[in-house]
């Protein structure tokens, strides 16, 4: 009856090893970001559960030849989120910590990548 219940004990451990140690698909919360819309006013923009360990250009800042950067940053995900100056998280990098890391209208960012 022992070894049944130390088997038993033993597959739970290890599932539960299993489980903690796979990585998250996604990070969870919203990420927000302000760029300037095409007629030069302030919008926001928001990204749900965005993808972890994935480079996110964000789309209205990507081609820097025809927009201003996107600012103002506010990390409202369960993960890390580094911000970058270029688009495909080149450039310069700044980390905002999870759940209300944010950065001032002087952060200019094209791509973030969530850890």
């Amino acid at each position: 009856m022992r070894i049944r219940h130390s088997v038993a004990a033993s597959l739970g451990a290890l599932a539960l090893v299993l489980t903690l140690s796979a990585p998250a698909d996604a990070a969870t919360g919203t990420f927000v970001y302000t760029y300037s819309g095409l007629d030069g006013s302030a919008q926001t923009a928001t990204l749900e559960n965005p993808p972890s360990h994935e480079c996110i250009t964000l789309p209205e800042v990507a081609d820097p030849s025809s927009s201003s950067p996107a600012h103002t940053p506010l990390n409202r995900t369960d993960a890390t989120a580094v911000v970058f100056t270029d688009p495909g998280c080149e450039g310069d990098a700044f980390r905002l910590r999870p759940i209300g890391g944010h950065g001032s209208e002087r952060l200019k960012l094209r791509s973030v990548l969530f850890v």
